[in-house]
């Protein structure tokens, strides 16, 4: 019988659940259990030998986890994936597992803040060198690459600032140098982007965004191909201990159901926000992809089927304190971090600038104070935009 190929909701919905095997549950069972005992000495052994194939300890597989991996691996095209505690968790063993003392790594500089404090910072300890460059150009990359070259890390569109890169034309020169390349794809989600269509070897998602979508849950997840996840599950997986436990993975695979119902309203309002932001006499800049104004526009529409909710701008000021009562005047858009959830929120970077360390690495990746992060949320457009006109109205330019 021919192998029936599904939509990407009905994947969503329906891929790996199995519930035959869970006495027909309809939606499967959460295993929260440390350890699995085996019956005879022959067939515990069996299973320590192969314990990426097995389930023994909770530092390894467990069946609500699997759920959550094979459905992300089936919406990102990938052979295998491999669930962590956190996005950080996925990034950093990712990275560790791929270099060693004397590497070299390549990766774009405006990444996540903590990704950049580990390569910039926290890995130099161990004799790895990064070089940061902007990802606009290929020939910046190529310029860029040494012989210890072992990782060239991508984050397409970046952070804060929604920069692509051209991930296919990279891809194709990396795999001519024999360097691992990685980028995290939680702006674009699997259902609008998947990069290793492109060339791409690793996927990093933290899923505490728009694969949970209820800023309920913390996790991340590494796809790519099966020996790349084993290689990671055999060493850092395990020793580094970052693991997801089966509650969260239950809450992730709950948000995956809904995920393209979700993120096709994400990108209606966010595009509607855009628009209106860009049109707004006291907005300086704002930056979307998606924006056919933007200079990037035609990458994003060769790479991306579609946008997420965030996007950041730019005010008409040089005053602190007009961003501050800006964001003191919004209703609905709610002061936080992270983004990805269902509900609207803001961030200014100039409340991160706590210290001279993060106004260092705001500096040097490129951020500027007066720049407002916006993740649009599920609400009414409407009412969004509404939000933000009140508001900016409170500001001088």
């Amino acid at each position: 019988m021919k192998k029936v190929k599904f939509g990407v909701q009905t994947d969503c919905i329906h891929y790996a659940d199995e519930p035959e095997r869970f006495l027909g549950a309809v939606t499967p069972p959460i295993f929260q259990n440390s350890l699995f005992v085996y019956p005879t000495f022959k067939k515990f052994s069996k299973a320590l030998e192969k314990q990426a194939q097995n389930y023994v300890y909770m530092r390894g597989n467990n069946p609500t986890i699997e759920i959550a991996e094979k459905k992300i691996a089936k919406l990102e095209k990938g052979e295998s994936a491999k669930c962590f505690g956190s996005g950080m968790a996925a990034i950093t063993s990712t990275i560790l597992s791929f270099i060693k003392a004397g590497d070299h790594i390549v990766s774009v500089r405006n990444v996540y803040g903590p990704c950049y404090e580990f390569l910039s910072s926290y890995i130099t300890r161990f004799n790895i060198e990064t070089s940061f460059i902007s990802g606009f150009s290929t020939e910046e990359l190529r310029e860029a690459i040494r012989r210890s070259t072992k990782i060239i890390y991508l984050e397409s569109p970046t952070t804060f600032t929604f920069q692509l890169q051209n991930l296919s034309e990279i891809a194709k020169l990396a795999k001519q140098r024999r360097i691992v390349t990685i980028v995290d794809n939680s702006w674009a989600t699997p259902y609008f982007q998947n990069p290793l269509e492109m060339g791409i070897d690793i996927v990093i998602h933290s899923c505490s965004k728009y694969l949970g979508g209820h800023s309920d849950v913390v996790a991340g997840v590494v796809v790519g191909k099966k020996d790349f996840i084993e290689q990671i599950f055999q060493s850092e997986f395990p020793l580094l201990g970052g693991i997801l436990h089966p509650f969260d993975a239950w809450l992730l695979i709950r948000g995956l159901r809904t995920l393209p119902l979700r993120m096709e309203r994400h990108f209606n309002n966010a595009l509607k926000i855009a628009n209106f932001l860009e049109s707004h006499p006291k907005v300086l800049k704002v930056n979307y992809p998606l924006l056919p104004s933007q200079s990037q526009y035609q990458l994003a529409k060769k790479q991306l089927r579609g946008g997420s909710g965030l996007l950041s701008f730019e005010l008409k000021t040089d005053n602190i304190k007009e961003i501050e009562k800006l964001v003191n005047s919004l209703k609905i858009f709610r002061l936080g971090v992270s983004w990805g959830g269902y509900e609207s929120l803001v961030l200014p970077v100039a409340a991160l600038r706590k210290d001279e360390k993060t106004e260092k690495i705001q500096k040097e990746l490129g951020l500027s104070p007066y720049l407002i992060r916006l993740s649009v949320g599920l609400e009414d457009a409407k009412d969004l935009i509404f939000d933000l006109e009140q508001a900016l109205l409170q500001t001088r330019s």
